[in-house]
Parts: structure tokens; C-alpha cells; sequence
């Protein structure tokens, strides 16, 4: 629930960044564009979605708990470790904490670059609450060695991904090209609908890699090992007597049991997403319909739809592969960049159509003396 809030506070403070241009026009010397502190936002994006796959790669090749101890490592301090032990598992989740000591260290100066530069609170507070979404996930980490808890696992991945949506929504705020978008006009109608679709596919994508988690944290074979049909049916047999059939094929195999759960988890991720599908599809279609004239929904909305096909196609070779590790930890970083693009999109909708509104006959004007400043 606690990374689903980190989305949500992510959505919500896109959704009030909102300026007319004549309140903007009286502050453009406390909100210059600051290109060093965008270009590191964006290069701490690229760490975290390294950081998701190294941790992807850990749970695929199931070598969590190749080192059993934490914060050391073999009872040395994490940073003194000797080269010449990294081998095997050891390799995996020892380099996977040291990135995850790096992108800690680039979000702290990150927070404080924030703090000293950046005039809009909103945006500070962004960098605060993402310092503490880091120091979270080291803590989560720690705690699924330490405690071996499959359950802190899956919360540890919800929240990675959460933290990299955010660290997104802060690269994009930082950009010229968030200021610029005052001088896009949209009809507040036809493009309230595409706002909401864009935030219901987002959250779609978020859910569908929180039911990813669940599945790659169990720590077992797959519970379906065929594609596009399931154990033989386009709707799996779950009974007691086809459970004990489809065990005793797994078993002659030498491959886990699997009970009904675990055969309908996965098969309401393959229905969630055909949803994303059928909803990244039509918010192009709808872009491309009702906003034409903003040509960076355009171009994102064409990427999504690369990235959706792309993500498809992972997601089938992973079963087809039988789980094989890095065809599983590429669907998973894919997953990851269809998020990022999700609260992109979003965050840019939002912003639009709460321009528009305000600009729009009989639109409000901002108070500038008012406790909630409207942020921009």
C-alpha cells in the first residue's frame, strides 16, 4: 500500500501543478531552468531502472540470499568486499547492493540540490519524499535477507518501481519543456477523457508489475507453461482431479506443484494485460483524434505502443523460455519503462488540461497569497 501511495503522491502533485501565465511571468527569475540538475534527475532514472534490473536478475537467477548477511557482507563492510569473491550468486546480489549504495547517494544530493535551488516547495518536498522512498527500500531489502520473507520481496519490488515513477515525475518537472507546456491550447472537453485514460493505464501497469512480483517472488517454475493457451484451454481446468493430473506431469518433470492460486494469478496477469494493451492503443488513437497539436503526446504516445509490443512479446518468450533469466529480467525492466512513460504521460495530461481549464472563460485566477500556492 505504501508504494501504491508514493504513485498516487507522485499523480496528485501533477495533477495541482498548474500556472497562468501572468502569475509565471512574476516569478521567471525563481524558476530558471536549471540544465545540470535535470541532466543528473534523468541520469539517476537511468541508475534506478539499472538498479530494477540488477534486482530483476537477483530474483531470476534466485540468488536473494546468496549473501546471508546484511548491512555486511560475509561479516565485511559492504564496500571493502574482495573482488576476487565475487562469483556466482555472490556476484549478482553484491553488485545489486552496491548500485542500490549508489542510486541512495545520488538521491541524497539529488534532495538537497532540490532544497538549495529549486524555488517551488512541491518540488522540494518531491525530493524529500524520495529520499525517504530510498532509504525505504534499503531498509526493505535488508529486512528480506535478514527476516526471509518472500512477502517483503514483492512489497521491495512494488516499491523500486514506485520510487523509479517518481524520480521520473521530478526529471520531467525540472525540464523547460514543463514550463512550455502553458503555451499548449486544448480543448478542456475532448482532452479531459484523455487525461483519465492515461492515469487508469498507469495504474493498470503499476498493478500488472505488483502481480509480477507476487508471481517471480514465490521462488517457483511457472504455474503455466504454455502460451497463448493454458494447460491445454484457453480457460484452465483448476478442479482438485486436474490439479492432481497436472502435478503428476510437473513432478515426472522435476518441476514445482502448483495449486489453483497460482494458476489464476497468472492468468489474471495475462488478462490485465490485455487491458493495458487495449488501453495504450486506444489513448494513441484518441491523441492522434482529439490532440494533434501537442506533438510530445504524440511521439510518447507512438513510443508506448513500441514499448507495449515489445513487453508482449517478453512476456510470451518468458514462458516459452521457461523462465529463462534474462529474457524474464528484460520483461520486467520493459515493465519498469512502461510505468515511466505512464506518469509521463500523465503528469503532462494533467498539467495541460488544468492550463486550459484556468485559461479557459470564467477560469479562476490563481491567489498568490493563498496557503496552497498553485505550483508550476
Amino acid at each position: 500500500m505504501a508504494a501504491a501511495f508514493v504513485v498516487c503522491l507522485s499523480f496528485d502533485v501533477s495533477l495541482s501543478a498548474v500556472s497562468l501565465r501572468s502569475f509565471a511571468s512574476t516569478a521567471v527569475t525563481d524558476r530558471r531552468y536549471n540544465k545540470w540538475l535535470n541532466r543528473f534527475a534523468w541520469f539517476i532514472c537511468v541508475a534506478a531502472l539499472l538498479l530494477i534490473c540488477s534486482g530483476g536478475m537477483v530474483t531470476s537467477k534466485n540468488v536473494g540470499l546468496a549473501v546471508p548477511d546484511w548491512p555486511t557482507t560475509f561479516g565485511y563492510n559492504m564496500f571493502l568486499f574482495p573482488v576476487s569473491k565475487w562469483v556466482g550468486g555472490i556476484l549478482f546480489e553484491h553488485t545489486h547492493r552496491l548500485i542500490a549504495s549508489a542510486v541512495g547517494f545520488l538521491t541524497i544530493i539529488l534532495a538537497i540540490w532540490l532544497w538549495r535551488s529549486e524555488s517551488r516547495r512541491w518540488v522540494r518536498n518531491l525530493g524529500l519524499i524520495a529520499l525517504a522512498g530510498v532509504i525505504l527500500q534499503g531498509i526493505l531489502g535488508g529486512w528480506r535477507v535478514t527476516m526471509l520473507k518472500n512477502e517483503i520481496g514483492i512489497f521491495h519490488a512494488c516499491v523500486a518501481q514506485a520510487f523509479l515513477a517518481l524520480l521520473v515525475v521530478i526529471a520531467l518537472v525540472t525540464t523547460n519543456f514543463w514550463r512550455s507546456l502553458d503555451e499548449v491550447d486544448v480543448s478542456s472537453k475532448k482532452f479531459a477523457p484523455i487525461r483519465f485514460l492515461a492515469i487508469a493505464i498507469t495504474l493498470a501497469i503499476y498493478v500488472q508489475l505488483a502481480l509480477g512480483a507476487t508471481m517471480r517472488h514465490q521462488h517457483r517454475d511457472l504455474s503455466i507453461l504454455d502460451f497463448p493457451t493454458a494447460n491445454g484451454a484457453w480457460i484452465p481446468d483448476t478442479s482438485a482431479t486436474a490439479l492432481a493430473k497436472i502435478n503428476a506431469w510437473r513432478d515426472a518433470r522435476g518441476l514445482s506443484d502448483v495449486d489453483a492460486f497460482q494458476i489464476w494469478l497468472q492468468m489474471i496477469h495475462r488478462f490485465v494485460a490485455l487491458l493495458i494493451a487495449i488501453g495504450v492503443i486506444t489513448f494513441c488513437s484518441r491523441v492522434w483524434r482529439d490532440a494533434r497539436q501537442v506533438s510530445a503526446l504524440r511521439k510518447l504516445s507512438m513510443w508506448w505502443i513500441a514499448f507495449l509490443f515489445v513487453q508482449l512479446t517478453l512476456g510470451a518468450w518468458t514462458i516459452w523460455s521457461n523462465k529463462a533469466a534474462d529474457i524474464a529480467t528484460a520483461h520486467v525492466a520493459v515493465g519498469a519503462i512502461m510505468l515511466s512513460f505512464g506518469v509521463s504521460i500523465s503528469a503532462i495530461c494533467s498539467r495541460i488540461l488544468a492550463l486550459s481549464r484556468h485559461a479557459a472563460p470564467g477560469g479562476s485566477e490563481p491567489d498568490r497569497h493563498s496557503a496552497l500556492p498553485i505550483p508550476v
